[in-house]
């Protein structure tokens, strides 16, 4: 049975890997865990592993987390983000504890996290969450929708747009993958056009990291690869 550090060093491997094939710079990729539904023990080795980065669907466990850390391990910084769907009700804790938020598709969640970042904060981070395969069954916006919300946010004097964030139709086609992923690098394109600061794409996961970081990925959401299996019981 691997380790969590010897996991992270193969998913770490892989993404050098996909970085070489691609002809782009050496550090262009991000590693993110996610470590929903894992134990605080499980995070405390990949830390020791040195990762630093952390993703969180469940607004409560994160928070525990974040907190947790925060008062155990006061002088290791580490970056939270919270990647999972947003409800009215929740983004007040989503605003008040995360660094980075990866799944921002309404004007109403981008206003609300706005108005509740607490200020001593600093900024909060986002990305817009784009339904690029258009299933009923995954959040995100429109692909024609991205630009009116992200001029929307960029007005917002507590939020810091950064880029964009998809979870594509789950294929094993590495061109359809690669498609896929083409069309969120193009709006990003867009973005960048008008946004300087934006400067993040998130995208890719254990069975589409490569085709993800060819297509321009700049963080990649990795969690069973590093963590093992979840376990959904009793989550929110």
């Amino acid at each position: 049975m691997t380790s969590i550090k010897q996991n992270i060093n193969q998913i770490t491997h892989q993404i050098e890997n996909s970085i070489q094939k691609c002809g782009r710079n050496p550090d262009s990729v991000q590693l993110l865990a996610v470590s929903k539904t894992k134990p605080i023990e499980l995070l405390e080795q990949a830390i020791e592993a040195g990762q630093r980065i952390f993703g969180e669907n469940y607004v409560q466990e994160g928070i525990e987390k974040v907190q947790y850390f925060q008062k155990q391990h006061s002088t290791t910084s580490l970056e939270w983000h919270f990647i999972g769907p947003i409800q009215s009700n929740k983004t007040r804790p989503i605003a008040e504890h995360f660094d980075w938020v990866h799944s921002v598709e309404r004007l109403k969640i981008a206003q609300r996290l706005n108005d509740q970042r607490p200020s001593e904060l600093g900024e909060l981070n986002v990305l817009i969450q784009v339904n690029t395969s258009s299933e009923e069954s995954k959040s995100g916006t429109t692909a024609e929708e991205v630009m009116e919300l992200a001029a929307a946010i960029n007005k917002m004097p507590n939020l810091t747009l950064r880029g964009l964030m998809s979870i594509p139709a789950n294929v094993s086609n590495y061109a359809e993958q690669l498609a896929a992923f083409k069309q969120l690098t193009s709006i990003q394109n867009q973005l960048r056009a008008q946004y300087p600061q934006i400067d993040t794409l998130s995208m890719g996961m254990s069975g589409d990291m490569d085709a993800a970081i060819e297509a321009g990925s700049t963080m990649v959401r990795i969690g069973t690869a590093i963590f093992g299996a979840r376990d959904y019981k009793n989550k929110e």
